[in-house]
């Protein structure tokens, strides 16, 4: 089960009272989550205001080194209510840039202050993404892109046709 259930301090797009939920425990710098971010993006288009999309952090650090960075990035962004934007920027088609660099540059996309999302500045959100993770380590997950549908554990393939299908049976 998700520990906690979703709140007013998680990421979330649509309407808190919809039907449907769809949790992503995500890291910026992981292939699987970038692969995701599409079909999530689809499910979301195909389901409209039925549904609710929300993302949490779980940085897999040991295996990509950026992906620490990418989430204390994206939670400034957050401060100034740019974090979906920055989220889009940081999982753009392509490979990921993460660098200190690159994480200015997203931040100019995303409509922030470029000097808000890298270290020191960061330091102030590192527990809201530490806080992430241990959710997502006390619900179970144990690498990522880890999908939860309407609070309960997914373990099918990230597809459109079998996310829908999972949300709406």
């Amino acid at each position: 089960m998700l520990d906690p259930p979703l709140g007013p301090y998680d990421h979330v797009q649509g309407h808190a009272d919809a039907p449907l939920t769809l949790l992503k425990y995500g890291d910026f710098e992981c292939p699987y989550c970038r692969d995701a971010a599409p079909v999530i993006e689809k499910v979301r288009e195909e389901l409209g205001d039925r549904l609710r999309f929300a993302f949490r952090h779980f940085p897999l650090h040991d295996l990509h080194p950026h992906a620490l960075a990418a989430a204390t990035a994206s939670e400034m962004a957050g401060l100034e209510g740019r974090f979906w934007p920055m989220h889009a920027s940081l999982y753009a088609p392509g490979p990921p840039r993460l660098t200190q660099a690159d994480l200015r540059e997203h931040a100019v996309n995303a409509g922030v202050d470029p000097e808000k999302v890298v270290w020191p500045r960061t330091r102030v959100v590192e527990d809201r993404v530490e806080a992430d993770f241990n959710s997502g380590v006390r619900s179970g997950v144990r690498g990522t892109p880890t999908l939860y549908v309407n609070g309960e554990v997914y373990q099918g393939p990230v597809t459109v046709e079998r996310l829908v299908d999972a949300l709406t049976e």
